[in-house]
């Protein structure tokens, strides 16, 4: 596993490969190449990013867990190729690098099925004292708030080598605003970063994300749901709501009960959309639905849908949303034999670590 972690100035990225070196035996990796290209940090010096619990030895290399100049010479690299190159042949070890400078870098490491981008950030006025805390008492000059301001911004959204883009790419984006070491530690614990299910989906996450793909097809006013069916790891069919081929779409108006807004289970009668269950349904066929088939749906099942689904033979039904029929589909399902469970996927996206 290789972690890349980027962010702004003083955000805490040194802290969470600090975190991962202590805790979970990580080995930091340093990528010289355009350290300064497009950095407006150069100005600043980055070494402020160091955290509290990194030491700096005599020649200014930053020294984790008892880690010594010469052994981090050995992980430094030129280019992103040789730093892949090496990791490549250690895939299975923990590596962590703070070194994502460009695209061009983030596109290299994003191509391997070992690499996960983290962000980390902090409101502008935490960076602001984490930064003048960590230039006190050494021989560098403090700039101003104005200053820092400009700098961060710099950084953040310069048009040429600003870090906003990686930022927006990164499958985690941690939000720091912690003052405590030991807390911000219990609280990174929780994210789990190690969890390799973000670099690889299992089998229900793969189902589940197509699913959600199909979703962002339909039509309906109402809600997007989409649906898929498996067999043995193979998908058998995909469906999501919407009119019947034939009639106007709902968005385009074709179906005046979800147009007229009308609650959740309300005019189901008059409803002329087909579900993403049926929809798959339907382009299955009974004859195709043996023992062991699982349907993956991003929204529990109504009521309706789970008879359909219940008759057709469908062994397991697996969603990520819950509707306002759960109970009764339960229920359902139960008396059918169906087995029914929500799928969690690990967090992802913003997560605030104060929370």
């Amino acid at each position: 596993m290789l972690i890349g972690l980027c962010g702004g100035i003083c955000s805490g990225k040194q802290t969470i490969a600090d975190y991962l070196v202590l805790h979970h035996s990580f080995t930091q990796l340093h990528l010289r190449q355009e350290l300064t290209n497009g950095d407006s940090l150069k100005d600043l010096d980055i070494s402020v990013e160091r955290s509290e619990v990194t030491k700096t030895g005599s020649r200014g290399r930053s020294l984790v867990n008892g880690t010594n100049a010469k052994s981090a010479e050995t992980f430094t690299f030129h280019t992103a190729d040789d730093l892949l190159d090496f990791v490549t042949k250690k895939w299975q070890g923990f590596w962590v690098t703070t070194d994502v400078h460009s695209e061009e870098i983030l596109d290299k490491l994003d191509r391997r099925p070992f690499f996960i981008l983290v962000s980390v950030d902090a409101p502008i006025h935490v960076r602001w004292k984490r930064f003048q805390d960590r230039l006190h008492g050494t021989s560098k000059d403090i700039p101003t708030l104005e200053e820092f301001v400009l700098q961060s911004d710099d950084h953040l959204y310069s048009a040429d080598g600003g870090l906003l883009p990686l930022i927006s790419r990164a499958t985690i984006k941690l939000l720091n605003t912690s003052s405590d070491l030991a807390h911000f530690y219990a609280r990174l614990s929780g994210v789990n970063l190690l969890n390799n299910d973000r670099l690889r989906p299992t089998w229900d996450q793969y189902f589940m994300q197509l699913a959600s793909l199909g979703a962002q097809r339909s039509n309906c006013m109402k809600r997007r749901v989409g649906c898929v069916i498996v067999e043995d790891k193979r998908v058998i069919s995909t469906g999501y709501n919407g009119t019947p081929r034939g009639l106007k779409n709902c968005a385009d108006g074709g179906c005046p009960r979800c147009n007229d807004g009308q609650g959740s289970g309300v005019g189901l009668g008059t409803c002329l959309c087909l579900h993403a269950e049926e929809n798959a349904l339907l382009e299955a066929g009974r004859g195709r639905i043996r023992k062991g088939t699982i349907l993956y749906c991003d929204t529990c099942p109504c009521l309706t849908c789970s008879i359909k689904i219940a008759q057709v033979g469908i062994s397991e039904v697996v969603y990520s949303q819950g509707y306002s029929m759960d109970g009764e589909t339960a229920d359902v399902f139960k008396q059918a034999g169906v087995r029914l469970r929500q799928f969690i996927p690990p967090a992802n996206g913003m997560i605030h670590l104060e929370r």
